[in-house]
């Protein structure tokens, strides 16, 4: 059969539509094969290999929560206790968004009332496994102290929950992350860090101060290396023992993170300390009517290496000339909204902090 002209190009158009197509299916292919394999997957991968830390507002208590890749968790501390079990219910709900359904370990860094005051609300909320803690309190004069104490020994006294009493220099065993124990029940580490140990010219700015007589002295310290990525965290920890901690030696060397002790309060945080370990970051966990202590702020804004302060709370005390600006807040002044700061970090020593108010995260790049 004769084929006409127009029959002719029809048909070799029609075929090079066909190919045409067909190409274009091949190479969507590929693309798409591409990017599953370099985008999804990469970021994917470097969000289950990172820790997240949230530091939850508990109005001038501490609550930190920390979340390895394995899925573990640690919180150091739990709130107050009262106001409607408020405390607890913002550590479950930073629990719930790290996708938990229990707390593996609580630490009890000391007995004060806005640091173990919440344990019993929170247990009646959320699984706990085990409760770590530095021992008996040392602080049987102070009423507050005392029902908190009393309360938290009910709640082990049901036999519920495993309880570690661990010593300066042991290592938690927490999978994901080393949590080495600096400080307990007045006690410290005896030899440095590795990597530590340098003569500390910042005890030369640091005044001798009476010992502390509160619970504050016994706080349960703690050191904790994600990779390359270290962060302090040393409860309530007093003045008088950080100088033993820090002079004439250093014994921690350099950290990321500096977990501010103790509020911001003038109690702690003394030059040998902060500029010893010379952080890049400090976040401090205070309440708007409690911690932020003006001369504690200046001291922590010199630092040498500092690179940003974050606050939970817009400090009353400090006032316009002794608070961060208003990005580096979780809470400025206004109404109770319960804002909290997370941060997220890499093995490489990288990190995010990330503020829920203002949904903004500021990366940090490994040096």
């Amino acid at each position: 059969m004769t084929r006409s002209p127009r029959h002719g190009l029809d048909f070799r158009k029609a075929l090079s539509v066909v190919v045409f197509a067909a190409v274009c299916a091949s190479l969507a292919t590929i693309a798409l094969l591409a990017a599953t394999i370099a985008t999804p997957a990469g970021a994917s991968s470097a969000a289950e290999k990172s820790l997240r830390v949230y530091f939850v507002d508990v109005e001038g208590g501490q609550a930190t929560l920390f979340v390895t890749p394995q899925g573990q968790s640690l919180l150091i501390d739990t709130g107050w206790d009262g106001n409607n079990g408020r405390d607890a219910d913002r550590i479950v709900a930073a629990a719930k968004d790290a996708g938990l359904n229990k707390l593996d370990y609580v630490l009890i860094t000391h007995f004060h009332e806005d640091h173990v005051g919440g344990a019993p609300q929170l247990a009646a909320r959320i699984p706990i496994a085990t409760f770590i803690d530095h021992g008996e309190n040392r602080e049987s004069t102070d009423g507050p102290t005392v029902q908190g104490w009393q309360a938290y020994q009910a709640l082990l006294a049901t036999g519920k929950y495993k309880r570690i009493t661990p010593k300066p220099g042991e290592v938690l065993p927490v999978e994901g992350m080393r949590v080495e124990v600096i400080s307990a029940d007045g006690a410290l580490i005896e030899k440095p860090l590795p990597g530590a140990g340098q003569e500390n010219a910042a005890c030369k700015e640091s005044e001798t101060r009476p010992a502390d007589k509160t619970e504050n002295l016994r706080s349960l310290g703690t050191f904790i290396t994600f990779g390359k990525l270290r962060l302090l965290d040393l409860g309530d920890l007093t003045w008088d023992k950080e100088m033993e901690l820090m002079c004439p030696v250093n014994k921690l060397g350099k950290v990321d993170v500096y977990i501010v002790s103790h509020h911001g309060w003038q109690q702690s945080s003394s030059p040998a300390l902060v500029y010893g370990i010379a952080p890049r970051v400090a976040i401090m966990d205070n309440g708007a009517k409690k911690g932020g202590t003006p001369s504690t702020w200046d001291l922590i804004e010199k630092s040498p290496h500092l690179e940003n302060l974050w606050q939970v709370h817009f400090s009353d005390e400090g006032g316009p000339a002794h608070n961060v600006p208003a990005e580096f807040i979780a809470n400025p002044p206004g109404p109770d909204a319960g804002n909290y700061l997370e941060l997220t970090g890499y093995a490489d020593g990288s990190f995010d902090v990330f503020n829920s108010r203002t949904q903004a995260k500021k990366h940090y790049p490994a040096q």
